[in-house]
This record gives structure tokens, C-alpha cells and sequence, in this order.
């Protein structure tokens, strides 16, 4: 095992305990990851970031050494966007740049749009604007049949069943049988993976996630949401099996600010893992105003 350049540590937010990985100084930047991931899917941004930047990377609740507390409701994005601002506010902050990948972005779209005075940048990976994706969910048929595990995921106990039972052939699909660049994930990588997922509670907490939204949904219909007024920067690996480039389309009328889109062809889902270097470059050309001299 290589020696680790970032700190490990814990937090109290929101009624939970969030366990984070942060190195750097200077402005704030919070790293969100996605399913079924933990903050290790951030380990090629922290060091560049953290060149210059404060950067922190958390377990998402219910995920890997954060608390998971019981329950389809302790997973609303309500609290998932006030679990951010918790963090925020611990390292005596009232604002951060704001990176998100898959749910960990569409945690980020949300608390943009519902905390914009916390916002001073936004970054999000390989994940719909929520709005585009509940028009695109009704009237897209292929991206409803490529979202099919987000309707499996609300059978009760079946979904944590089979992954328990099949844990490295689950995880090993995931990355690797996803992404276009193999080498990417190692063998060190993926027992990493296999090992934040099989502790105890968070198979469930992480597929509380879809069940909490999909509840949401159906109790309250289509969400509403302000546009974002801080500028925007969707990166976007071309080869994702699981939602379609067409999701990227006609976004503008969601800001009110400056958004830009990178696209990263011959890359899959896990963008900021398989193509980490042009991810780094294109996050830091992006930040590059903000970068202390």
C-alpha cells in the first residue's frame, strides 16, 4: 500500500457522523461520489486539487465509514444537501466549490439550486441536471429501459441479496466490465470497492438512495427547481451504458450563469477514474480564476 498524502477524520453533521478525507489549503472544494463508491473514487483529484485548494472528500451517508442510520426517509436529498452544508459549516465555511459524480452529482445539481449562496462553483460528472432527467425518464424510452436498476432497486431486500452473494463479481461489472479503459481500475482498486460495500448497513443505505427518490416522486410528482446561478461545468464521458449523452442536451435553461460542457469520448461512467488527467485539467482550467497566486 502506497503512503496515503491526505488526512482521514470525522465530523458531526446534520445528526450524523460523516467520515471525510481532506489535504490541501485555500478554498474549499467538497468531492461527492456516486454508487456504489465511497471517497476513494476521488484519489487521482485530491492531490491535483489539493495543490490549490482545501479539498474534502466525504463518505456520503450510508456509505463506507459514515453513519447509516435506518430507514428509507433518513435518505430524502433534503438531507443528503443538508449533510453538505453541515460539512461546509464545519470547517467554518459558508460556501465551497461544489464537484459531484453520478449521485453524489445529483446531490450537487440540488443543493446548487437550493442553497445558491453556498455554491461558488459547480462541477458535476456523468449525471443529468434532475429536471432534464424526469423529462428524458417519461418521454425516452431507451434511457427508461437503461434505468433499469433504479426500478429494481425498490424491491425490499432482493437488491442487497444478490449483491451480498455475488459481491466481487458485482462491483468487478461495475467498473471494470463498464469502462472502456480496463487498466484503470486494479485489483487493489476493485477489493478496495468490494470492501467499503460489504460492511454492514451500507448496501441497504446506498440503495435507500433510489427507494427515497422514487418515493419522493411518486408522493409528490415532478420537483421544481431555481436555476443555478453560479457558473457550471458538466464533464461528460461519452461511452456511459447507463444514461445517454442526449440527457446533456438543452441544459441552458437551467442557469442563469456561464455553463460549459466537456465531453470525453471512449470513456465510460467512471469518468474521473478512467480518464483522470484530462478530468484534472479540465477541473482546474475551470477553477483557474480562483487559484490562489
Amino acid at each position: 500500500m502506497t503512503h496515503e498524502p491526505w488526512q482521514h477524520a470525522f465530523t458531526d453533521v446534520n445528526g450524523i457522523r460523516l467520515h471525510y478525507v481532506t489535504q490541501g489549503v485555500g478554498k474549499l472544494v467538497v468531492l461527492l461520489h456516486g454508487f456504489p463508491e465511497f471517497w476513494y473514487s476521488w484519489r487521482h483529484q485530491i492531490p491535483a486539487l489539493a495543490a490549490h485548494f482545501k479539498v474534502v472528500a466525504p463518505d456520503l451517508r450510508g456509505y463506507n465509514e459514515s453513519d447509516k442510520p435506518l430507514g428509507v426517509a433518513n435518505y430524502r436529498i433534503d438531507l443528503l444537501t443538508a449533510d453538505v452544508m453541515g460539512l461546509i459549516r464545519s470547517f467554518g465555511e459558508e460556501q465551497a466549490i461544489i464537484v459531484g459524480h453520478d449521485w453524489g452529482g445529483g446531490v450537487a445539481w440540488t443543493f446548487a439550486a437550493d442553497y445558491p449562496q453556498a455554491t461558488e462553483r459547480l462541477i458535476v460528472m456523468n449525471c443529468p441536471h434532475p429536471a432534464a432527467f424526469q423529462k428524458q425518464i417519461r418521454a425516452n424510452f431507451r434511457q427508461l429501459r437503461r434505468s433499469w436498476y433504479m426500478f429494481f432497486f425498490q424491491f425490499p431486500w432482493l437488491p442487497e441479496w444478490l449483491i451480498r452473494n455475488n459481491r466481487r463479481f458485482f462491483i468487478e461489472r461495475a467498473f471494470r466490465g463498464m469502462a472502456i479503459r480496463k487498466e484503470a481500475f486494479t485489483d487493489e482498486d476493485l477489493a478496495r470497492f468490494v470492501e467499503a460495500m460489504v460492511k454492514p448497513g451500507v448496501l441497504t443505505a446506498a440503495i435507500n438512495y433510489y427507494r427515497a427518490a422514487f418515493r419522493e416522486f411518486i408522493h409528490r410528482g415532478e420537483r421544481q427547481f431555481a436555476q443555478i446561478v453560479c457558473p457550471t461545468l458538466l464533464i461528460w464521458g461519452e461511452e456511459d451504458v447507463a444514461l445517454g449523452k442526449e440527457l446533456t442536451s438543452n441544459m441552458e435553461e437551467y442557469f442563469t450563469n456561464r455553463f460549459e460542457v466537456k465531453y470525453i469520448p471512449r470513456c465510460s461512467h467512471w469518468v474521473q477514474q478512467e480518464q483522470p488527467e484530462l478530468v484534472n485539467q479540465y477541473m482546474l482550467e475551470f477553477l483557474s480564476d480562483l487559484v490562489a497566486l
